[in-house]
């Protein structure tokens, strides 16, 4: 397909251009596969706005509250959070629900995926580094578990639900009202099989690479999948990591398998190779095994396996445990990847990003900031932490440390849970938290 490229003058508008078009001819060409099917009389909203008719008639998105007892309380339990020295912590919104998030690229705002059914849209607009505003995106639109969003790079929003790929030119620009663009990159039931869906790690994360391609990672279902889902699982990429043409869909090929639950992920600045996080096996004890973050080094071939569910971390054998009696006896990879660096067991590190601003001392530039959610599969609590991994000057992980803590207090009672970092333009540090329903900012100025 081509268009009159040199009739749009400007890259951002020209792409847009392309964007729209695209959603224009895929709603000539029905959608099929869409689980939002129309019908003669009735189309759906994403049809409605896929040919850029009016969805929603009332135009006033209702906001969320800023300000109150709610946000005191978030303030007050920010106290007890430990920083290093010169750094400090200050509460940027309320967000309820919030997990991931997309920093926009070109204005002072971002999007915020949630596990429920809104994408949030998040805006600073005096640059005072407090939101002014939190209230939904495309609300004339229902999600479904919309926890992945990113960018690409020309500036088009994705948004990776359950089972749906969506893509929103320009959103940024055009988030002010409940109607917008939108191209269908993957339909209902198109992401993984139907059969396949299950409210079990459901929450997917994405990352758009140099190379143009959309990386999602989709974490398996089970606590270990059954023997019989083994090989269906790594040809599909459930228990690993996919990536598609951000636009179409097309072009669908696996980079990682053998991973069990990966819910963040980021792309080096430096040599562009894919890092992500893997959640570990539940029911082993307190101390087993491992949490990994892991780098992708060789995505060919049907995809780089880590391992699982043979093994997890560098040594902890999965297969023919209590965990997976029915894997008894299985034959190892032929070939895996080890991890990057084994996190405590049952600390539940999420997203992550590296670190690319210069606000942050020498130290922190080019490392990687990891959310650690905390467990839920232990007698005593761990985890409710942000932790800090340096990158070696051959591209490979330092030890990692802990860079902030206290949203578990001494009682075992969670204040706080972060789920996702993300870095802003002036090079201050957010944090997500879903328990809170929040956004944290930190920032440092030289003791």
């Amino acid at each position: 397909m081509t268009f009159a490229r040199n009739t749009v003058p400007h890259p951002r508008l020209r792409r847009l251009a392309a964007g729209i078009l695209a959603g224009l001819t895929s709603s000539v060409l029905g959608l099929a596969g869409t689980a939002h099917a129309q019908t003669a009389t009735a189309p759906s909203n994403l049809q409605k706005l896929q040919q850029f008719k009016v969805a929603t008639t009332d135009l006033n998105i209702p906001v969320v509250p800023q300000s109150g007892a709610n946000a005191n309380a978030i303030r007050e339990n920010l106290k007890r959070v430990k920083l290093p020295p010169g750094f400090k912590i200050d509460l940027f919104a309320i967000v309820p629900d919030a997990r991931h998030m997309a920093v926009a690229p070109s204005t002072n705002m971002l999007f915020v995926g949630t596990r429920k059914t809104t994408v949030w849209a998040v805006t600073d607009r005096n640059s005072d580094g407090v939101a002014d505003e939190v209230k939904s995106f495309a609300p004339s639109l229902r999600f479904t578990n919309p926890n992945g969003v990113c960018w690409t790079k020309d500036g088009f929003l994705i948004v990776v639900e359950h089972n749906r790929v969506l893509n929103f030119p320009a959103a940024e620009f055009f988030y002010e009202g409940p109607d917008v663009a939108v191209i269908e990159v993957l339909g209902q039931g198109k992401l993984i099989p139907p059969e396949e869906e299950s409210f079990n790690h459901g929450a997917r994360t994405c990352r758009v690479g140099d190379d143009g391609k959309l990386y999602i990672t989709l974490g398996q279902p089970f606590n270990v999948q059954p023997k019989e889902k083994v090989a269906l699982y790594e040809q599909l990429g459930i228990g690993g990591m996919i990536s598609v043409n951000p636009f179409d869909g097309s072009g669908r090929a696996v980079v990682a398998k053998g991973v069990r639950n990966s819910v963040g992920m980021d792309i080096s600045p430096r040599d562009k190779t894919v890092w992500f996080t893997d959640n570990q096996t539940d029911g082993m004890g307190d101390e087993t095994p491992p949490g990994e973050l892991n780098r992708i080094t060789q995505p060919g071939g049907g995809g780089e396996h880590f391992g699982y569910p043979y093994i997890h971390g560098n040594s902890v054998q999965i297969a023919g445990t209590a965990a997976a009696p029915d894997l008894k006896g299985m034959a190892p990879p032929a070939k895996w990847t080890k991890p990057q660096v084994e996190f405590p067991a049952h600390q539940a590190q999420l997203g992550m990003s590296f670190y690319n601003g210069t606000q942050f001392p020498e130290k922190y530039r080019g490392g990687i900031f990891v959310a650690a959610h905390g467990s839920w599969n232990r007698t005593k609590p761990t985890g409710a932490l942000i932790n800090f991994i340096p990158v070696k000057a051959d591209g490979t992980a330092g030890a990692n440390e802990v860079f902030a803590e206290g949203w578990l207090d001494s009682n075992g009672l969670y204040r706080g849970r972060p789920v996702d970092v993300a870095v802003m333009k002036d090079g201050s540090l957010l944090i997500s938290d879903d328990f809170a329903g929040a956004i944290y900012r930190v920032t440092y100025a030289a003791p």
